[in-house]
């Protein structure tokens, strides 16, 4: 079989599939290929490892009908019309775990930025605005002893939890769908509906898979539902906010600050208004942007490749149903 991979990907996962004798094509350029040139790239192959957000809808299942296996590079996989690989009975693996760690310590950046409005502050200093000691400016908020509120508490949204329990003695609140019966055991956590936990967070952290039925869950109704004093952090998907409503709740005193490693849209412009607000800290989606956990994905999507070349089941399948 032909193995496609749209981008380089770390050596990790590279030589377990040359290491198989397996033919690969990569794209040989930094540049993104227009959805025609990597449609009919992937015609020409037999398993896809994607890299990035490229729309693998409807349409593409219908124009790429060789594929046998779609191994993404992500956690997410709402790039992927699923109910359409399901229909083929194509696997789609993705990368669990492996960046839990990475994605939680920037979760737990953000909400310590927005606290102490480090950002904010650099830029006080390269504006040449630092100026003399005034005991009532700029003052952030202490964590200790708040509550955190996670919004979809898995693996990433435990690794968050742990972190802000240890380090601010921080109470725990979560929506799932379900109880996570660790979260409650090892971190006292409580399982809440939603109007809760919009109601009792001062931390409100997003670990969820996104889905549209999320869309912009986080607006000006819930923004308005929340604390004003509450800080709210996205590292999952920049679709579950809508970006016009945060920066009304920030500016009109209805939130007390934003962290987001994630924008809607993706990439964020650097004119965007939320750029230049002093409550609000943005990175350019680098939750997993550690040798350790890059890495692990690649080794995690080679592992997925190497599984359907050899006709097994995707150690890290997504819709297992298409092995029943």
């Amino acid at each position: 079989m032909n193995v496609f991979i749209n981008k380089n990907i770390p050596e990790a996962g590279l030589l377990l599939l040359q290491e198989k004798g397996i033919n690969l094509t990569i794209n040989p350029t930094e540049n993104i290929l227009s959805r025609k040139e990597f449609i009919e790239i992937c015609q020409k192959n037999d398993v896809l490892l994607n890299v990035g957000t490229n729309n693998l809808d409807e349409d593409f299942f219908q124009q790429c009908p060789n594929l046998k296996g779609i191994a993404l590079f992500s956690v997410g996989f709402d790039s992927v019309h699923i109910p359409s690989a399901n229909s083929r009975k194509i696997p789609v693996g993705n990368t669990p775990d492996v960046l839990s760690r990475a994605t939680s310590d920037v979760a737990f950046l953000l909400m310590q930025s927005v606290a102490r409005k480090s950002f904010y502050n650099h830029k006080r200093i390269l504006n040449n605005d630092w100026g003399s000691f005034d005991p009532l400016a700029n003052l952030g908020q202490e964590l200790y002893g708040k509550t955190l509120g996670v919004f979809g508490l898995g693996r990433i949204g435990f690794e968050m939890a742990q972190k802000c329990k240890a380090a601010f003695g921080m109470n725990i609140i979560y929506h799932n769908r379900s109880h996570n019966e660790n979260a409650e055991k090892e971190l006292d956590a409580k399982l809440v509906d939603f109007e809760t936990l919009l109601a009792e967070s001062d931390v409100l952290s997003i670990h969820a898979n996104y889905s549209a039925e999320n869309n912009e869950l986080f607006n000006k109704n819930t923004f308005a539902k929340m604390k004003s004093n509450s800080i709210f952090i996205n590292t999952a998907r920049g679709k579950f906010h809508n970006e016009e409503d945060l920066f009304h709740a920030l500016t009109n005193d209805i939130i007390w600050g934003a962290g987001l490693d994630v924008t809607n849209p993706e990439p964020m412009k650097q004119d965007n208004p939320l750029l230049s607000l002093p409550n609000c800290c943005v990175l350019p989606h680098v939750g997993s942007a550690t040798y350790e956990a890059r890495n692990g994905m690649a080794v995690c999507a080679a592992q997925n490749v190497i599984a359907v070349i050899e006709g097994k089941k995707m150690p890290f399948c997504v819709n297992e149903e298409v092995y029943s």
